[in-house]
């Protein structure tokens, strides 16, 4: 991916206040920098709108209640932030935000939270960005690395401790593909490395249990669209020789919206395309994404 050369005079939201990109910084005693400590949200900006804002917005709420954060924002406060920091940077459309929350400065390095004294610190990063994938399709193999589950890590927080998906992305690149599949403790199919997948054999559509997997919005965005489109779809616990044989696999994300699967582990998708419902839910995904979005401020 090629970098937008506007992304050289943006402004960065810390807290307060609005730092050219070049002096953007956090403390090193960040709880960040310390042991990734942190929440975030990575939001999209569609003609004005922000894509299911106000989910995205308790979402992070919700992983920073969990992970006990303390002094966390108002909502209403990291709304205005956003809002800010995208009119600063004359934002309206084809942007993406990265959201991040962190527990902190400590007043000394160190994994406890108890160290961190001086409430959280909020990050608003908004670029000039497409999706990260292209709607012809990706291909996938899968990875060595397993998804955490529960008993690990809970993938209902939204943390910024991504080495797990970090090392299943390495595996993908080494390999000279777009994405890794990453299985559950069990074997099953979770998700990607950055994305949900999703299924479609022979008219049913069916996606992996939220458990060792984000139950990522846009996830949900397209159940919302299947279930108003009379389509069947339903949750389950996918095989690798499922999804092989499926008829069409694609993935859902926020960077990535709705991107058909070719291939993976060699094997060829159905016939190698993007399949005729994955192009009519790329269309209806972008639709509701638009429409359904919180308007900026005039």
């Amino acid at each position: 991916m090629t970098t937008d050369p506007r992304n050289q005079n943006i402004v960065v939201g810390i807290n307060e206040d609005l730092v050219p990109r070049q002096d953007a910084r956090v403390s090193v005693f960040d709880s960040v920098v310390q042991g990734g400590d942190a929440v975030w949200e990575g939001l999209r900006v569609y003609r004005g709108r922000i894509a299911a804002f106000e989910a995205h917005l308790e979402r992070l709420r919700r992983s920073a209640k969990a992970l006990l954060f303390e002094g966390i924002p108002a909502t209403d406060a990291i709304r205005s932030a956003v809002f800010r920091t995208l009119d600063a940077n004359g934002m309206r459309d084809e942007a993406h935000v990265r959201l991040t929350l962190t527990r902190g400065e400590k007043i000394t390095s160190g994994m406890n939270p108890k160290f961190n004294r001086a409430g959280c610190t909020l990050i608003v990063l908004a670029e000039w960005k497409p999706p990260v994938y292209s709607d012809s399709g990706i291909r996938v193999v899968t990875s060595a690395i397993r998804r955490n589950s529960p008993s690990f890590l809970d993938s209902k927080i939204h943390h910024n401790n991504l080495l797990n998906n970090i090392l299943a992305a390495i595996e993908a690149n080494v390999a000279g593909v777009d994405s890794a599949i990453m299985l559950d403790a069990d074997g099953f199919v979770a998700e990607t490395n950055d994305t949900n997948l999703f299924i479609v054999d022979r008219d049913i559509v069916r996606t992996p249990y939220a458990d060792a997997c984000l139950p990522g919005l846009t996830r949900a965005m397209v159940l919302d669209i299947l279930a108003a489109e009379g389509i069947s779809a339903s949750e389950a616990r996918l095989t690798l020789a499922e999804l092989y044989n499926a008829d069409e696999v694609f993935t859902t994300g926020t960077m990535g919206e709705l991107t058909p699967v070719l291939e993976a582990d060699g094997r060829v998708i159905g016939d190698g395309k993007p399949g005729t419902l994955t192009r009519r839910l790329q269309t209806l995904h972008r639709q509701w994404a638009w429409d359904g979005g919180t308007p900026l401020p005039s």
